[in-house]
């Protein structure tokens, strides 16, 4: 006798779109790329779930009197002055890094950065772009089109935007940032092999997607496949990207090392594992970066509750020449080139203004004596925002520089760094005045509308704010609410002042047809003034108003859920 009975098994693995399709979407979410993301997913999406833990188990203890320092059980690491990284060999673009730009991936600046004089353009799926999904999947189409020298853009005006050049070795060296470990991308939905959905990792989701598309075509185009790592807080986060690069490599059939990365040093614990760092991505890795924002907003949320001593003073006086930046700056230098990887160094914020010569003077000033002080500090390259600066960074670094691609050779071995360095904020000069709290509340409210509205870096009173500066306005002010810090004006910050000085700054915008302004400072109100802290003020924005337009994707078919037909039952 025979019965049959249907054998299930467990689901495969896959990645659903969950997010609306537009035009040309089905050219960069084919099945055989989301089948390479969900393959990604299923091998690592535990491991980002298990550091995150991790990263939120290190701030709870920071908060309670732990404080950052070098890690005892990687001394050795330290201390073994053999081992060396990658670095720039055989990464045809990345030998001289002198000036970098940045800027998100949409088609105005994608074709803007290409078109100008920079060694190298980040293109940014992080700080500077807000994370809509047109912003996602757009930024990867401008991608795919400048790699294959196709991309064009007309302004609404009819201005019309092309490439200079369709040889890809001619132009700037692509280099994406994806997003952080942290964030989700819920437009895509992640089902493991035991049938239980998540969202997917905007990390792997930007990551896989470009390099999916793109590895091979940019090695045919003389160039590779290189990324900027943003966010990191340990060694052991940067060991799940060496993972995922190594996986990568070998499920395209690329040797190992083809993949290169650059890897931002911008948080406080991440500046006491620089070394470890730098071991654990060796067979990638050709840099390190100050990112000098993120990193100010990262001292400021490890000790935002460890007592009054440790409150900043005004954002504007926390420059890279107060002790603990400084040291940071150092330590940075010195550990990159110990080990042979590039150091390059951070931004500043300001920005001409073509139809204010007196501000665009000041901005080519500013940005001069920056560059001026990166270059005689042993950096080997640096960024800027917008291509009118780039000459003036240039000539700082060449006049240090000269012929040579970089300073690497220069080792700073008189220089020593401890944790008492990196943790000596009690040394910085300046007050928290009543111009300081407003101007947070301003930049923090403007920023997070502009976000809203999906547009990532703004403008703003002559300066370029992306996430990072605004997540600096919000804890600030959420730090001096908690200790009810005193101005120099003799003001206490208390709840009710600050909702004075909101209602204030909405009462002279200028408000406009479609403006997020309204929701802003809702988002604004709850990151700057609520308890619990949120670590990062885009998480909660990004599930309130980002993904709102999420659809439930189509149930999956047994074929694509790997359900085995109905077979027969055993003999009897």
């Amino acid at each position: 006798m025979h019965t049959t009975t249907a054998v299930r098994r467990p689901t495969r693995p896959v990645v659903r779109v969950a997010g609306r399709m537009h035009e040309r979407f089905d050219e960069i979410l084919t099945p055989e790329a989301l089948d390479f993301l969900a393959a990604l997913h299923h091998r690592f999406s535990s491991r980002r779930h298990e550091l995150l833990a991790k990263r939120a188990k290190r701030l709870k203890d920071y908060s309670l009197g732990t404080n950052p320092d070098f890690l005892p059980g990687t001394a050795h690491i330290r201390a073994d002055r053999s081992w060396r990284v990658v670095g720039s060999a055989n990464a045809p673009g990345l030998q001289d890094r002198r000036v970098e730009i940045t800027g998100p991936t949409d088609r105005k600046m994608t074709v803007n950065a290409l078109n100008s004089t920079a060694k190298v353009w980040l293109a940014d799926f992080e700080d500077a772009t807000s994370p809509t999904w047109q912003n996602v999947v757009g930024g990867q189409l401008s991608l795919f089109d400048a790699i294959r020298g196709q991309i064009d853009f007309t302004s609404p005006e009819g201005k019309q935007y092309a490439l200079r050049t369709k040889e890809l070795a001619e132009l700037p060296t692509i280099v994406p940032r994806p997003r952080g470990w942290h964030l989700p991308e819920k437009h895509l939905v992640f089902t493991d092999d035991s049938n239980r959905t998540e969202d997917t990792s905007g990390s792997l989701v930007d990551f896989g997607l470009f390099f999916f598309h793109n590895a091979k075509e940019l090695i045919a185009r003389g160039r590779g496949p290189y990324f900027y790592i943003p966010k990191l807080e340990s060694h052991l986060e940067a060991r799940l990207w060496n993972d995922v690069f190594t996986f990568a490599e070998h499920a395209l059939g690329l040797d190992i090392g083809t993949i290169r990365a650059t890897v931002l040093i911008e948080t406080l614990p991440a500046a006491f594992e620089i070394d470890e760092i730098l071991y654990e991505m060796r067979d990638h890795i050709t840099g390190i970066n100050a990112g000098r924002w993120d990193y100010i907003f990262s001292v400021i949320k490890v000790f935002r509750e460890r007592g009054a001593k440790n409150v900043l003073p005004d954002r504007s006086c926390i420059t890279m020449e107060v002790p603990f930046t400084r040291a940071y700056a150092q330590l940075l230098v010195k550990t990159a080139h110990a080990r042979s990887a590039y150091a390059i160094g951070g931004m500043s914020a300001f920005i001409p203004n073509r139809r204010d010569p007196e501000v665009t003077e000041r901005a080519f000033q500013q940005v001069s004596a920056d560059k001026r002080r990166e270059a005689e500090a042993g950096y080997d390259g640096t960024w800027v925002a917008h291509p009118d600066l780039i000459p003036y960074a240039q000539a700082e670094f060449d006049a240090v520089l000269g012929e040579r691609p970089n300073q690497v050779e220069r080792q700073l071995d008189d220089v020593s760094i401890g944790q008492s360095d990196l943790l000596n904020f009690q040394a910085t000069p300046g007050e928290v005045t009543e111009a300081g709290l407003r101007d947070n509340v301003s930049v923090g409210i403007r920023y997070i509308e502009s976000w809203l509205r999906g547009v990532g870096a703004a403008a703003l009173d002559n300066l370029m704010e992306d996430a990072a500066t605004a997540e600096i306005s919000r804890t600030q002010i959420w730090q001096w609410l908690h200790y009810q810090t005193v101005t120099a004006e003799g003001n206490a910050i208390t709840r009710e002042r600050v909702q004075q000085i909101i209602d204030g700054v909405v009462s002279e915008l200028q408000r406009f047809d479609g403006d997020r302004f309204d929701d802003a400072v809702q988002v604004f109100a709850q990151v700057a003034l609520d308890k619990p802290f949120l670590p990062f003020l885009t998480t909660e924005a990004y599930r309130r108003y980002l993904a709102t337009d999420v659809v439930t994707p189509e149930p999956l078919t047994d074929e694509a859920a790997g359900l085995v037909e109905p077979q027969p039952a055993n003999r009897g």
